[in-house]
């Protein structure tokens, strides 16, 4: 038989696999054909067509090994032609004429290859089973009914390379003995189907397939059998039904397939990729076979990565490779600045894997140990936007509705636990449910009928084994942090303040001019709106819908604007007035808060209008903390915070400026003098970088630095400063720097894209002069024969892999440079430095952190709460204020006995007519100083909207916190 390659030699073909590598039989490029003799198994090649490397520089290839997906893309997969040119059917020649079916059984042993359909079942074992079975007929099914939501493993292996299955199939029925096979595949694989038909009939008519398959003897034929897309099928008896056209349930085992399986007859089912697996492992042996993988779980596994991933696709590479690997490494993270959270690998019926446990390696015993699957092969990427509790809810809700209803714990089980998280995503659970959720999970996979409702619950187990908190958020705050359970807030942007601020509400009411209302409406959200409005990271915009259209509506300079107007108007003061006479009862309650920061200033403003009577210990001369001495005056002008802080004491706030606690005054002072203590402090200790030379005069601390400024202390900082960091403290040092007129280089380890702070920020300090070096990290600092800088040495960095912060990992190079400077400030972190509190003895975590209950903010002690960075440490003022508002409801509650929190805000008239288009144009900006106005001097920069411009973006507003309910009738 004489068979011509139809490529020609001048095409290009890429070679995956070489013969030292991978499956390539006999030469590592791809050879015409001259003389092929299946009897004697000889094959005469021609001349070589062009070879071609591996793609070893593609971070998708790069880490992946082929071999199920060998010819996936390399053969054309309708050509018989192509198959034999790779070495197709020569391992089903090898088994018919030269081992056996003994000994083919025995190799597949050996190999130690396991079910790739989730069970993870030792194939061998399982044909053994089959093999000594006795009867007249026996089947070998081809389990190729993928059902899992996102996975696509089996169709592309069809549609790629149907003549491996075949090849497989063949194999493994003659050494079970079997006659006929079938191929349970779904109908809505159309080309898959095709293919697998076409490739049948070309197979039959070369002799691969049929009577006396290479004139060995054996006959063997596979039909094609089109499943309806029951996800209960995926279970081996209710395949079988279904196959026997018989509704598709299952049924309790033994007898097992095995003994009595399709008609009554002896069956064996493996799924495609098993299948797939078994001419590689009769040509290149199982000892080959093994040195692939780990020991219990050899060979490779094709993964479906999709979900929150840059790379998606399919995936293959040896068992053992670690979920690192394969998201970071092949998927490349996320491809945004947004963090993976999870990934869920097995499908529906699969766990949840947070990040912590990303290092784990992908086999059979290790994926149950953290109470996943390995399932067929989905692998689903979350990221932070991904609620957890509603991931649960979703697969549970396909579980259900793919559930037989055969068996009571399956059907009435999984519709109880769907129920149950339906109540939670509408703010209507109980703390007893997640105890309720976790008995009905471990009941149900323990007396499910079939693997369908014995994996089903892990969804939900895993979720609350990792993502408790997301639960108790949902039952106890009615709140989704990711702002996907819609029933728990009114708008997105809403639910991402950290504060709750009513955003709609006040551009509503500006919009509407009612000036005084929008101004009380941000004020009794936010005691500090003036401030706020110019410093936030406006965790808001993140989430506004106004971005689908064109850009975020800019609600920071939005409320900025509204309280800077109301001060030049005077309404202000009507306002404050007004929340003054407001002030609850007194109730004689004693509060002490230890800081006089965002998170203490927001703790007794609250407090203090319900009655209690508030004293705030301030080590510093003014309170303000971050606010006065970290934010820059051309940020912040001094005047501004200074008079939303004056409103808060004419409140009725007690001020102890110059008193530290631990040393002025002792915390058992405090708990023995006052029925309640707030630890405020803020993380202002800089951490120093540990690098040679940081000892030396001239190497200073970024927020030193800054609050030196602050307290208009004049530094000598001389000429050339370095400041090494990349987070806002050190754009603000190098911004203040260079007002001085020094000339400022930050040193950044990573590439720009990767600077932690504010991107506005980083856009004007280029626009001031700052120079960046990036992919640069410090090796030493050197020093002058007086032990002062004169200069630092920088080693150069290059781009990595994806590492689990979703950045590439800088990498040394092997070279340096020197950068000459007088100064060095240190800008890499800062940390909470709280000695007064281990003597005390306050629970700390290792990081320096207050242990706290994150939702009561108790304490190890009784009386002794905290908030802000001295629970989180560093972060957002807003978030810190958002974290002293929760607290003060809590607080209070614990004081009073009764819920009273609600009476400081109100309701305010205002329109919920929303346009039938988007309005206001392009999303404005506020103006700003130019440049030759800001050197040499900290002038505030950005000037806020002029009053055309705030109305034009409240009108931007899309107003997504109106729901409309439509009344089915009335349409």
């Amino acid at each position: 038989m004489v068979i011509m390659h139809r490529v020609s030699e001048n095409d290009v073909i890429p070679i995956v696999l070489g013969i030292e590598k991978g499956i390539m039989p006999y030469r590592n490029v791809l050879c015409r054909i001259e003389e092929w003799n299946f009897i004697t198994g000889s094959v005469k090649y021609g001349e070589g067509l062009n070879e071609y490397p591996l793609w070893n520089e593609v971070p998708f290839f790069k880490w992946q090994e082929k071999i199920v997906l060998r010819n996936c893309g390399i053969i054309v997969p309708d050509d018989i032609e192509e198959y034999v040119a790779v070495g197709g059917f020569f391992p089903l020649y090898k088994a018919l004429h030269k081992m056996g079916d003994s000994s083919v059984i025995e190799e597949v042993k050996n190999s130690s290859l396991r079910g790739r359909g989730g069970a993870g079942f030792p194939t061998g074992v399982k044909w053994e089973m089959m093999a000594k079975a006795k009867s007249d007929v026996k089947y070998v099914i081809c389990n190729a009914d993928e059902g899992d939501p996102g996975a696509f493993m089996n169709r592309n292996e069809i549609e790629s390379d149907p003549f491996m299955l075949i090849e497989g199939m063949t194999i493994g029925a003659y050494a079970m003995g079997a006659s006929k096979g079938v191929v349970y595949i779904r109908a809505e694989y159309p080309l898959a189907v095709q293919r697998l038909k076409n490739a049948i009939d070309q197979a039959k008519k070369r002799g691969l397939l049929g009577k006396d398959i290479m004139n060995s003897g054996f006959s063997f034929d596979i039909d094609i059998v089109e499943g309806a897309g029951a996800f209960v099928c995926g279970e081996e008896t209710a395949l079988i039904h279904s196959i026997e056209g018989k509704s598709g349930r299952p049924t309790p085992r033994p007898p097992y397939p095995a003994e009595k399986g399709l008609f009554g007859k002896p069956t064996n089912i493996n799924n495609v990729e098993t299948w797939c697996n078994i001419p590689v492992i009769l040509h290149k042996g199982a000892k080959w076979f093994k040195g692939t993988g780990t020991e219990k779980s050899p060979g490779t596994k094709v993964f479906s990565l999709v979900g929150k991933v840059k790379n998606t696709g399919l995936v293959e590479l040896p068992l053992g490779s670690t979920l690192e690997t394969i998201v970071f490494k092949i998927g490349e993270g996320t491809g945004t600045q947004k963090r993976v959270k999870a990934v869920q690998t097995g499908g529906p019926s699969g766990g949840c894997i947070p990040m912590e446990y990303l290092s784990t390696p992908v086999d059979y015993e290790s994926l149950n140990s953290l109470g996943t699957i390995m399932g067929s092969g989905g692998m689903v990427v979350m990221d932070e936007d991904n609620c957890m509790v509603d991931v649960a809810r979703y697969f549970t809700e396909f579980s259900n509705g793919e559930s037989c209803g055969k068996c009571t714990p399956c059907r009435e089980g999984l519709a109880q636990i769907l129920h149950i998280l339906n109540r939670i995503t509408n703010g209507e659970g109980k703390p007893e449910d997640i105890d309720l959720l976790i008995k009905l999970g471990n009941s149900i996979k323990s007396t499910a009928l079939c693997g369908l409702g014995q994996t089903a619950p892990n969804p939900v187990l895993t979720t609350i084994r990792y993502f408790r908190d997301e639960y108790d958020h949902h039952i106890i705050e009615k709140k989704c942090e990711p702002g996907i359970c819609s029933a728990l807030f009114t708008a997105l942007c809403i639910n991402s303040c950290p504060m709750h601020m009513n955003i709609p509400r006040y551009l509503q009411l500006l919009k509407e001019n009612k000036l005084d209302d929008s101004f009380e409406s941000t004020l009794r959200d936010n005691p500090l709106p003036s401030t706020i409005g110019r410093i936030c990271h406006f965790h808001c915009q993140m989430k506004c819908l106004r971005e689908t259209v064109d850009a975020p509506v800019s609600q920071g300079d939005m409320h900025r604007y509204i309280a800077d107007t109301a001060f030049e108007q005077g309404i202000d003061k009507k306002v404050y007035d007004k929340l003054i006479k407001e002030k609850l009862p007194p109730t004689y309650k004693k509060i002490a808060i230890v800081g006089g920061g965002p998170a203490g200033l927001t703790a007794a403003f609250y407090l203090v209008r319900l009655g209690h009577d508030v004293t705030v210990f301030e080590s510093d001369p003014s309170a303000g903390g971050i606010l006065r001495w970290g934010i820059p005056k051309y940020r912040l002008p001094l005047d501004v915070l200074d008079r939303e802080i004056q409103f808060i004491e004419d409140l009725g706030v007690n001020f102890r400026y110059n008193t530290t606690v631990g040393k002025d005054v002792s915390m058992e002072e405090l708990e023995r003098d006052y029925n309640k203590v707030i630890i405020a402090i803020g993380a202002h200790k800089d951490v120093m970088l540990n690098v040679k030379g940081n000892h030396l005069k001239g190497v200073i601390s970024g927020m030193d630095f800054l609050k030196d400024v602050a307290l208009d202390k004049k530094p000598d900082i001389g000429n050339n400063v370095v400041i090494i960091g990349a987070g806002n403290v050190a754009i603000d040092a190098a911004r203040t720097a260079q007002r001085f007129g020094a000339d400022v280089t930050v040193v950044y380890r990573r590439v720009k894209a990767d600077m932690p702070a504010n991107k506005d920020e980083i856009k004007e300090a280029e626009i001031e002069g700052v120079n960046f070096v990036f992919l640069s990290n410090p090796r030493e600092i050197l020093a002058d024969v007086n032990d002062r800088v004169r200069g630092i040495e920088v080693d150069k960095m290059a781009c990595g892999d994806i590492d689990l912060s979703n950045r590439r990992k800088p990498v040394p190079t092997g070279e340096s440079f020197i950068l000459g400077c007088d100064t060095v400030i240190m800008a890499v972190g800062e940390e909470v430095e709280a000695p007064f509190l281990k003597e005390y003895g306050i629970k700390t975590l290792s990081n320096g952190n207050v242990y706290a209950d994150h939702f009561s903010f108790q304490t190890n002690h009784p009386k002794v709460y905290a908030i802000g960075d001295a629970v989180t440490g560093p972060a957002t003022a807003a978030e810190a204020m958002g974290l002293a508002k929760k607290a003060v409801e809590v607080i209070d509650y614990k004081l009073m006995n009764k819920r009273r929190f609600h009476k400081l805000f109100r309701h305010f008239d205002y329109s919920d007519d929303v346009p039938l288009k988007p309005e206001g144009g392009n999303r404005h900006y506020a103006i700003k100083r130019p440049l030759e106005e800001r050197q040499g001097n900290f002038k505030e920069i950005n000037l806020g909207y002029s009053k055309e411009q705030a109305y034009a973006e409240a009108s931007r507003c899309l107003r997504c916190d109106v729901r409309v309910t439509v009344n089915s009738e009335e349409e």
